[in-house]
């Protein structure tokens, strides 16, 4: 399959938890137009997407929920399983971690990394927490390819290059500033405030037409 656009990724990735809630509700069957209105978008914009990853239906009833959340699974998911740690264990890093445990039974984070000793060989959020020091080699020795960079935004750009050199393939950075990778390196650059602000752009363009 040629390479999916990033906003489809993006949206496969949320039809299936709402396909996987679906399940939950025991919900079998689901048209288009009952998923675009789960995300506020179109149901054109939903057949397109699912298109692009070979699936369609003819069943009147919709499509079959159990057999699309494991096509998008086998899309976004690597078959031997994939493996993340976050570097970072402060109240951000606590509760991503917290959150995404149990949550892909083939994307787990599997360690924590922190500079500060009363955090160091303890398990917090349910992994355990190694020192910096031992980035290295941790990362080795489980098969880490993920990091989640969640550490304060002076350091960010210094440890983002240890985490490379230590064999990271991918960062998702959730610090407030942008970090630069070679180009072979797969990132993600996550600023909760720009996204705060944009929604508060969007409340005020809202909250003025009303006046007006």
């Amino acid at each position: 399959m040629k390479s999916l656009p990033e906003k489809t990724i993006e949206r496969l990735s949320v039809y299936r938890r709402t396909l996987l809630n679906c399940l939950d509700r025991g919900k079998e069957y689901i048209y288009s137009h009952e998923l675009a209105n789960l995300h506020n978008i179109t149901a054109v914009q939903v057949r397109r997407d699912l298109m692009l990853i070979g699936y369609s239906t003819t069943l009147k009833k919709g499509y079959d929920v159990r057999a699309l959340v494991e096509l998008i699974g086998e899309i976004l998911d690597s078959e031997q399983g994939l493996n993340a740690a976050v570097v970072g264990i402060g109240n951000l890093g606590r509760a991503i971690t917290a959150f995404f445990k149990g949550k892909r039974s083939k994307l787990q984070i599997v360690a924590a990394f922190d500079t500060d000793p009363e955090k160091v060989n303890r398990v917090i959020s349910g992994v355990k927490c190694y020192s910096m020091n031992d980035l290295q080699q941790i990362i080795s020795e489980k098969n880490i390819s993920l990091g989640i960079l969640t550490v304060p935004p002076e350091h960010a750009s210094k440890v983002a290059e240890a985490m490379v050199v230590a064999g990271i393939k991918g960062i998702l950075n959730y610090t407030s500033v942008p970090v630069n990778v070679s180009s072979d390196i797969i990132i993600e650059n996550y600023d909760m405030t720009t996204s705060l602000e944009k929604v508060a752009y969007y409340v005020k363009q809202y909250s003025t037409k009303k006046v007006q």
